[in-house]
This record gives structure tokens, sequence and C-alpha cells, in this order.
């Protein structure tokens, strides 16, 4: 799985630009993706705060993930406009039958592809050697485009789930 999408993210906007992540409980299909590309680019091009244009970004990446990103040097994005991308997101939802809202699903890289993991299996799945302390796992709590590029998808170990589970120690 290539998992370089640096390079997908514009590099115009500002590291401290604010993003948003929707993760998907299942692939969009191609055909899907279009229409979800299409519906991105017009909500951003009409973006507005304030009555004043927001810079911003929106695509999906990995078939799965919806990253909204808002470069607030010329225009902050207040309560109204982040409210009318949570309503273009309700509206995704709706019109394709998923789910963007869920966080207790913890998106990771199992054999080469995304896999969803209810959180309250993680402890079994670490039990079972299903998912170790090197697993890819998507941290969709980032908050800026540069938290993005750095630290959107990381091994488990380096990722608030490490708080959270116990990994059993290799034996020489």
């Amino acid at each position: 799985m290539n998992l370089n999408y640096r390079d997908l993210v514009p590099k115009t906007f500002a590291p401290g630009s604010r993003v948003w992540l929707y993760q998907s409980r299942r692939l969009f299909s191609i055909s899907e993706v279009l229409q979800l590309e299409e519906i991105l680019n017009d909500f951003v091009k009409e973006w507005l705060s304030h009555g004043s244009g927001v810079k911003g970004f929106a695509s999906v990446f990995f078939g799965q993930f919806i990253i909204l990103m808002a470069d607030e040097t010329e225009t902050a994005v207040g309560g109204c406009s982040t409210d009318s991308s949570v309503r273009m997101i309700k509206s995704i939802e709706v019109k394709f039958g998923v789910h963007l809202f869920d966080r207790q699903s913890l998106a990771l890289v199992v054999k080469d592809k995304v896999q969803l993991l209810p959180y309250t299996q993680l402890a079994y799945a670490v039990e079972n050697g299903f998912i170790g302390p090197e697993t890819l796992y998507f941290n969709n709590t980032v908050q800026t485009k540069a938290e993005l590029e750095k630290n959107w998808i990381i091994p488990v170990k380096s990722s608030w789930l490490k708080n959270r589970i116990v990994f059993k120690q290799l034996s020489d």
C-alpha cells in the first residue's frame, strides 16, 4: 500500500492550517470518490467565514478519509463556517450511506490494507498478535497541516493508544 500522501497536501497552505479528518467505515467506490471530490471542491469554492472566502482544501485520501483544511492566515474560520462544513459532511453521510463521525473505530494498516478495528476490540487484537507496536495507525486527532504531515500515519507505539495497551515483551 502506497502511503505517500504528503505530496497531495497543498504546499501553499501554512503549517498551522486547521485540519478536520473524517473517516468512513467503508471504502468509497471510484464513482463515489469522483462524486465526493466534486462535492468537496464545490464546498471549498463557496466556503465563507463572516462574508470572506476561506482558503480551503478538501479531498478523499486512501478512498476512505475526507480531509478538510482551512488556511487561516487571511480569514479565520468561525463557528458558522465550521457549522457549514459539518452540514456538508452530514449531507455526504446521507447521500452515500456512510458514517463519518464514528470516533470508536480505529484505522490501521494491516496486511497492506486500511482495516477498521472497534476500539473495544483493541486489547483482543493486541493479545492475539493482529496488531503490534509497529502497526501503522491513522491518528485522526491531528488538528493542523503540520501535524497531518508528521503525525497522521504513525506506529501504534507512537500514538495515544500506547497508554491503552500493553505489548508482550519478546523473549530472546
